[in-house]
């Protein structure tokens, strides 16, 4: 008798990024053209050239008002998301950050990457004094809109006029969630 097939265990891990070696930079960029012809977005249709990525994620390590969180599966960098802090000269708002570049390689979705993103972006938030964090995603991404809507978030407002994809103007919906104290986190 044939035993029946067992799903296989698969390795995850979520790291801060201060620096990549070329490896890891290539891992990101494949994962990120993945998600780009899946229609995750990051303001392009289509994947732009390899070397515009690079510059992009080189980019983004510099500078110091983000901090960039990768998923790994099975070791391969397959996700990202980044905390975006406010700058200095935006007093008024200096209690709220927010999430940018939220997305799993459809390759690697289903294994919790995304919640797990987040979480890692929530902690660093609340360490570094943040009590709010903000999040907008259009309205075609239905998975992350179901993961936030999960994971706390409150939708306060729409916006028909977010983005404009594929000859068509696309909704974009506005979330925030209040941080709950550094020690409820760890």
């Amino acid at each position: 008798m044939a035993q029946p097939e067992s799903n296989p265990v698969h390795k995850l891990g979520i790291e801060k990024k201060i620096d990549m070696r070329a490896s890891e930079l290539a891992e990101l960029c494949q994962a990120t053209e993945d998600a780009i012809r899946d229609g995750i977005g990051f303001n392009w249709m289509a994947p732009p050239m390899r070397e515009t990525l690079e510059s992009y994620w080189k980019g983004v390590l510099m500078v110091p008002q983000r901090s960039l969180f990768v998923g790994r599966l099975d070791n391969v960098i397959a996700a990202s998301i980044q905390l975006v802090r406010p700058s200095k000269s935006k007093e008024t708002s200096a209690f709220a950050a927010s999430v940018e570049a939220h997305f799993v390689a459809p390759w690697a979705r289903g294994h919790g990457l995304a919640k797990m993103l987040l979480d890692a972006a929530e902690r660093e938030a609340a360490k570094d004094g943040f009590s709010v964090i903000n999040i907008s995603v259009r309205e075609t991404q239905e998975r992350a809109l179901q993961v936030y809507r999960e994971h706390g978030y409150h939708e306060w407002g729409t916006m028909p006029y977010y983005e404009y994809v594929n000859a068509g103007m696309v909704s974009g919906h506005y979330f925030y969630k209040k941080l709950e104290p550094i020690s409820n986190l760890i």
